[in-house]
C-alpha cells in the first residue's frame, strides 16, 4: 500500500512542476528546489518499500516505520491536492469571466485582494511542504537501521493477466455431503425434544459454506422441504436483523417491519405446520440469550424441519445445543493437489505440466488442505511459467511465518506480494466494506478512482484500468460469490471472511468497520488513525461522529440495515470531513437536503445519494466540488432539479440520475461543459411543467455536442419539445461512438408537427457502433431514413414502442447482428411482409433469436416467404400479445425443427 501511496504523491509533485512550467504558476521562492529535493528523497524511500511490506508481518519496528511513512504520504497527498484544486478553481473562474478574454486575464494586473490571497496560499503550501520534507528526511534516515533491499519499481508495476478458472466442482467433500444429507433428510424422534439443529464447524476457509450450499441446493433437499431459507449471520448476531432476513426470504420481498413481536408473528404464520430448512451461515455469538430470541419463533414449524448452522467455533455449536455436530476437516492431499492442478496448469502445455507437476504437488501440500489457500496459490502459479519461479514459491520464507495463529494464510501473503503495487492498494482498500457485504463492481471501481488508485500514465481510461484490476483480483480468488449479467460480466461479488481478515491485517487501523452502537465510536484515538470507514446502522440513531474525531477520514460508507436511518446531519458535523474523497449515504430516508457546508469538501470525488427517498434539494455549493467524479442520485425520486452551477464540475465522469415524472425533470444550462462525462443515463430536453423563467435556465439538446465521451446507455427524453431540427443536429449524436445503448423518447407529446418530428429524428442519427436502440412515442407515419436504409449494422437489440402513426415496419431483416426485436403498440400496422424482411440480404434476420409483438390492434396479415433465401434461421422464441385481428402465424415459422417457443397472450383471432 505504501508504494502506491508514494506513487500518487510523486505524480502530484511532478504535476505541480508542470503547472509552473506550462501555466506560469509562480511558486514561492525556493519551493521548487524543496519539491525537487522531496521528490528525490521519496524515490529513495520507495525503492525499499516492497521489502519493508514483506518484513512487517514479523517485525513490529518495520510495521511502525511503514505506518509513519503512510501517514506522512497521506498528509502530502492532502496538501498537494489542495494546491491542485486551487489551481483548477482559478482556471474555471477564468473561463467563466465573459467580460475578459483569456489572454487579458493572464496578463492583467490582479486586484490587491486577489494578489494577496494567491501569495498567501502559495506561502501556506510552501510552509507545509517544508515541514513535510523534514519528516520525510527523518523517515528516510531511519530506513538505514533496517538494512532493506532495494527493488526496481518498474518491475513491480508489471501486471500479468491470468485466466479465471471455473472451480464450481467441489473436491473431496462427498463423504461430508452424504452425512449432512442424511441428517437433513432422515427421520428422528428427537424432533419432539426441540428444534433439530445441525452444526458444521471448522477453521476459516475450510469449506463450511460450500458444504452447506451443496446440501441446500441438492435436488433431494429441494423436494423434501416445503420452505428453504438461507441467512448469512456473521458478526454481530442481531436477532431483529436475522428475523427480518428470514421474513424477507419467506415473502420474496423486503420488509419495513421493525418490531420484533410483529416480525415473529409474521414468520410463525408463514412456517406454521410446514417443514422448513433454515441455514444460518457464519454464526459467531456464544450468547445463548440472543440465540433463544430467534429460536423461540421457529418451534411452530412442521415435523422434520431442520436448522443447519456453520461456524468456526465448536463452542458456538454447543451453545446452540445442536442435535448433531459435524467437524469439517482439511481436504485430503490428493484432492488438494487436484484442485491446485486444475487452476495452476490452466493454459499450460503438456511438456510444461510434466516439468512442474512434482513441484506443484509439494506447493499444494503446503496449503494444509485449506481450499481457499489452494485456490489462491493455484491462481498465483498460473501466472508463472518458469521452473525457478515455482521453486522460489515452494521454498519461500513465508511458509515459516507464524501467521496461522493470526488467522492468516501464507498462501494469501504469497499471492498478495505477487501483485503490482496499484492492485495491492485496490485490494487492501476493500477492507473498508463490512464482512459479507455485497460489493458492486462498478461502485468499487469508482471508489478506487476517487482515491486516485487508477491513474494511468498510458492515457487509458481509469474505468478500464479498474476493470482489469478487479478481474485480476477475482481470478486470484480474492473475490467470490459472483453475480453476473446476461453477458457473463461480473456485476457484484463478496469477499471470504478469511480474505477480509487478511485485508484488515494489511490496513491495520486504516480501514475501520464500525457499528452504530460500537464502543470504538467513542474512542477518539482509534478513529483518528482511520482513513476509510464503513458504518453499519442497525437502528435509527443520531449522527454518531463528534469532537472532530474523524478528521482524517477519506472514505465514509454508511450501510443502512433496511430502512433504519441516521437523523439529519447537523452542519457542524460536516466540518470535520474536509479530507473526504468518497461519501456514500445511499438509502438514508432522513436526508431532505444536504447542508451547504458540503461545498467545503474540496477533495470529494465520489458522492452517492441514491435511494434517499426524502431528498428534495441539493445545495448550490455542490457546484464548488471541483474534483467530483461521481454524483449518484438515482431513485431519489423527490429530487426534481440539479444545482444551476453543475457546469463547473469539469471532472465529473458519472452523473447518475432518474429522469422523468419521478426524478430529475430537467438538466441545468452548462451541462454541455461536462466533457469528461462517461455516464449519463438520461438527458432531459425540457420540463413540460416549467415556467418560461425556469425554462431559460434549462439546458437544450445542442448542449450534447461536446459530450463525446459518453458510454453505456443513454435515454434522450422530451424530444417532442425540440422545435428546430438544427438544434438536434448540433447534438452530433453520430459522433457519440462510445455509446452502446440509446433510447429516443418523444414523450410527452407536444404540439410538434409530424414534419418537425421527422426532421428531428433524422438529425439524431446514431453512430454506427450502437448495439441497442429504442424509439418510443414517435408520432410520424414514415420512419427516419437511417432506419429505412439500415446504417446501424452493429445493432443487436431493437425496441420500437408506441409509434401510433406508423403504418408499416422498416426493413429490419437487413440488420445482420440483430438478436432481439420488440415491436410494441404500433396499432396502424395492418400488414407485415416483404418490406419487413428487406430485399438486399441473402438471409433475412440472420441472427434473430427473440421476436415479440404486443398491442398491434389492427394487424391482420403476416406473410413470410423465403423466395430462395432463409428467414430467421436462428429464431428461438416468438411472442404475440393483444393482436386480436391477426389470423395466423406464418407456417414457415411453425414448422421449424426444433420448434420455436411460441407464446400467445390476450385476445386474438386464431
Amino acid at each position: 500500500m505504501a508504494d502506491a501511496l508514494l506513487s500518487i504523491v510523486l505524480d502530484r509533485l511532478a504535476s505541480l512542476i508542470q503547472q509552473q512550467f506550462h501555466h506560469e504558476v509562480c511558486l514561492v521562492v525556493g519551493v521548487k528546489r524543496e519539491i525537487q529535493s522531496l521528490t528525490n528523497t521519496l524515490q529513495i524511500v520507495r525503492a525499499v518499500v516492497a521489502d519493508a511490506e514483506k518484513r512487517q508481518v514479523n517485525e513490529e519496528p518495520v510495521k511502525v516505520w511503514l505506518e509513519r511513512l503512510k501517514d506522512i504520504a497521506y498528509q502530502m497527498d492532502d496538501v498537494l491536492d489542495e494546491w491542485s484544486t486551487a489551481f483548477l478553481k482559478s482556471q474555471i473562474e477564468r473561463v467563466e469571466s465573459p467580460s475578459m478574454p483569456k489572454k487579458k486575464v493572464s496578463s492583467c494586473i490582479p486586484s490587491p485582494c486577489i494578489c494577496f490571497k494567491r501569495v498567501a496560499r502559495r506561502r501556506d503550501i510552501a510552509l507545509k511542504i517544508k515541514g513535510i520534507k523534514q519528516e520525510v528526511e527523518d523517515i528516510a534516515n531511519e530506513r538505514n537501521q533496517f538494512d532493506f533491499k532495494s527493488t526496481n519499481n518498474e518491475e513491480l508495476q508489471r501486471i500479468i493477466t491470468i485466466s479465471a478458472v471455473d472451480t464450481t466442482e467441489v473436491y473431496g467433500r462427498d463423504r461430508d455431503e452424504g452425512i449432512i444429507l442424511r441428517q437433513l433428510l432422515g427421520t428422528s424422534c428427537e424432533q419432539s425434544l426441540g428444534l433439530y439443529t445441525i452444526s458444521v464447524f471448522g477453521m476459516g476457509g475450510i469449506g463450511k459454506t460450500t458444504l452447506a450450499q451443496l446440501a441446500f441446493n441438492h435436488d433431494d433437499v429441494k423436494a423434501h422441504f416445503e420452505i428453504r431459507i438461507w441467512v448469512c449471520v456473521s458478526d454481530p448476531f442481531v436477532p431483529i436483523r436475522i428475523l427480518r432476513a428470514i421474513l424477507e426470504a419467506l415473502q420474496g420481498q423486503s420488509s419495513d417491519l421493525h418490531d420484533p413481536e410483529a416480525l415473529q408473528q409474521k414468520i410463525q404464520k408463514s412456517i406454521c405446520g410446514k417443514k422448513f430448512l433454515l441455514v444460518l451461515d457464519d454464526v459467531w455469538t456464544e450468547d445463548y440469550q440472543l440465540w433463544e430470541q430467534l429460536k423461540n419463533c421457529l418451534k411452530c414449524g412442521g415435523g422434520g424441519s431442520r436448522i443447519l448452522v456453520t461456524t468456526r467455533n465448536e463452542s458456538v455449536a454447543r451453545m446452540m445445543r445442536s442435535t448433531y455436530m459435524h467437524s469439517l476437516g482439511s481436504l485430503p492431499l490428493e484432492q488438494s493437489q487436484a484442485l491446485f492442478s486444475q487452476i495452476a496448469f490452466c493454459g499450460k502445455s503438456t511438456d510444461k505440466i510434466e516439468e512442474l507437476e512434482e513441484i506443484g504437488k509439494k506447493i499444494a501440500d503446503k496449503c494444509k488442505g485449506l481450499p481457499l489457500a489452494v485456490k489462491a496459490l493455484g491462481s498465483l502459479m498460473q501466472s508463472k511459467n518458469n521452473k525457478e519461479d515455482w521453486e522460489n514459491v515452494l521454498n519461500s520464507k513465508m511458509w515459516e511465518l507464524d501467521v496461522f495463529e493470526k488467522k492468516l494464510s501464507p498462501a494469501l501473503l504469497l499471492s498478495y506480494y505477487d501483485l503490482p503495487p496499484p492492485i495491492k492498494q485496490c485490494f487492501s482498500y476493500c477492507a473498508v466494506f463490512p464482512k459479507d457485504h455485497s460489493i458492486e463492481r462498478d461502485d468499487l471501481i469508482k471508489l478506487w478512482m476517487a482515491q486516485s488508485y487508477l491513474n494511468s500514465k498510458a492515457g487509458r481510461e481509469m474505468e478500464t484500468v479498474g476493470r482489469e484490476y478487479f478481474e485480476n483480483l477475482a481470478a486470484r480468488s480474492f473475490f467470490q460469490d459472483f453475480e453476473k449479467d446476461d453477458k457473463g460480466n461480473i456485476v457484484r461479488c463478496k469477499m471470504h471472511d478469511i480474505v477480509h481478515d487478511f485485508a484488515q491485517f494489511l490496513t491495520h487501523n486504516e480501514c475501520l468497520n464500525l457499528e452504530d452502537d460500537s464502543e470504538n465510536l467513542k474512542t477518539n484515538l482509534y478513529l483518528q488513525k482511520g482513513r476509510h470507514a464503513s458504518l453499519m446502522v442497525h437502528g435509527s440513531t443520531k449522527f454518531p461522529f463528534s469532537d472532530n474525531n474523524v478528521r482524517n477520514l477519506r472514505t465514509l460508507l454508511v450501510v443502512f440495515d433496511d430502512r433504519y436511518r441516521i437523523d439529519p446531519f447537523p452542519p457542524y458535523s460536516f466540518q470535520q470531513f474536509k479530507y473526504l474523497r468518497a461519501m456514500d449515504l445511499r438509502g438514508n430516508d432522513s436526508i431532505v437536503e444536504l447542508p451547504r457546508e458540503v461545498g467545503e469538501f474540496v477533495h470529494l470525488r465520489y458522492l452517492n445519494l441514491s435511494y434517499c427517498r426524502r431528498l428534495e434539494t441539493l445545495p448550490e455549493t455542490i457546484s464548488e466540488l471541483w474534483n467530483l467524479q461521481t454524483l449518484n442520485v438515482c431513485c431519489s425520486l423527490r429530487l426534481k432539479k440539479l444545482p444551476q452551477g453543475m457546469g463547473n464540475l469539469v471532472n465529473l465522469r458519472h452523473l447518475l440520475i432518474s429522469g422523468g415524472i419521478y426524478g430529475v425533470r430537467s438538466l441545468p444550462k452548462g451541462v454541455g461543459r461536462l466533457t469528461s462525462l462517461r455516464t449519463l443515463p438520461a438527458f432531459i430536453v425540457c420540463d413540460e411543467d416549467a415556467s418560461d423563467e425556469v425554462a431559460s435556465d434549462v439546458c437544450e439538446i445542442e448542449e450534447m455536442r461536446k459530450l463525446n465521451e459518453l458510454r453505456g446507455e443513454l435515454e434522450i427524453k422530451g424530444l417532442s419539445s425540440v422545435e428546430d431540427a438544427g438544434e438536434a443536429e448540433k447534438a452530433e449524436l453520430k459522433n457519440k461512438k462510445h455509446l452502446h445503448g440509446l433510447t429516443l423518447s418523444f414523450k410527452p407529446w407536444k404540439k410538434q408537427t409530424m414534419m418537425m418530428m421527422k426532421e428531428v429524428a433524422e438529425a439524431l442519427q446514431p453512430h454506427p457502433n450502437l448495439k441497442s436502440l429504442c424509439i418510443a412515442s414517435y408520432q410520424v407515419r414514415e420512419w427516419p431514413k437511417w432506419m429505412i436504409e439500415p446504417s446501424l449494422l452493429q445493432l443487436t437489440h431493437l425496441h420500437l414502442s408506441s409509434c401510433i402513426e406508423c403504418q408499416c415496419l422498416p426493413p429490419l431483416g437487413e440488420l445482420p447482428l440483430l438478436e432481439s426485436l420488440k415491436i410494441y403498440c404500433i396499432p396502424e400496422v395492418k400488414y407485415v411482409g416483404g418490406e419487413f424482411l428487406g430485399s438486399s440480404s441473402a438471409i433475412a434476420f440472420p441472427r434473430l433469436k427473440h421476436l415479440s409483438f404486443k398491442i398491434m390492434s389492427k394487424w391482420e396479415n403476416w406473410e413470410v416467404k423465403e423466395e430462395g433465401r432463409k428467414v430467421m434461421p436462428c429464431l428461438l422464441s416468438l411472442e404475440i400479445t393483444r393482436s386480436p385481428k391477426l389470423a395466423a402465424v406464418p407456417s414457415l415459422l411453425l414448422q421449424r425443427k426444433p420448434p420455436i417457443k411460441l407464446l400467445l397472450r390476450g385476445r386474438w383471432a386464431l
